[in-house]
């Protein structure tokens, strides 16, 4: 952590729910009273392009995007866009990532070949690592569409807010009709 800044990296395609994920742990640490900075990019995110989401926290944050080097956390939703976003991590930064692929355009026209072994490759380079089947556990808890939830759940043991916090940033968040499955999500992916 830089100047007591916590440095968070959210990556992945769109359609993802990158963005709520981001949303909600923005929240969160608003609740618990840091100053946060957010800033995304999803500029073709609808037709599945990349998407990045930073949120820094702390006692007081300036800029909204991480610097290369000093990210602490990167949650990626899927494997080759969290490979794509290595650099801006520190050494000895956290990974969390979903064990998922989506093909690239690149990749569907035959023009590419989607490289393998990414998580190893990722493990290697990064020890605090876990991979994670977001798509099944969300799949168990009722719903595929909130495995960006559990992901979450997952990233929320390490960064220090109570419960209570989580769980006010996700009653905000969250739509009411969609609540009680991504409480259930976040708590599957929090118990892992």
């Amino acid at each position: 952590m830089a100047d007591s800044i916590t440095n968070v990296l959210l990556v992945g395609v769109g359609g993802q729910g990158i963005l709520l994920a981001s949303e909600i742990l923005a929240e969160a640490f608003m609740i618990a009273g840091f100053d946060v900075k957010k800033s995304e990019i999803h500029g073709m995110s609808q037709r599945g392009g990349s998407v990045v989401s930073h949120v820094r926290f702390g006692e007081k944050v300036y800029s909204p995007v991480v610097p290369e080097g000093e990210g602490d956390i990167l949650f990626g939703f899927e494997l080759l866009e969290t490979r794509r976003y290595l650099n801006l991590l520190r050494p000895g930064a956290k990974v969390i990532v979903n064990d998922f692929m989506i093909q690239p355009p690149s990749v569907l026209l035959g023009n590419d070949r989607y490289p393998e072994n990414l998580a190893e490759e990722i493990s290697q380079r990064f020890t605090d690592f876990k991979l994670i089947d977001g798509l099944k556990i969300a799949t168990e808890v009722g719903n595929q569409r909130v495995a960006n939830t559990v992901l979450l759940g997952a990233v929320s043991k390490h960064l220090k807010l109570d419960d209570r916090v989580w769980q006010k940033a996700l009653q905000k968040m969250v739509p009411a009709k969609a609540l009680q499955v991504n409480l259930k999500a976040f708590e599957s992916g929090r118990s892992l």
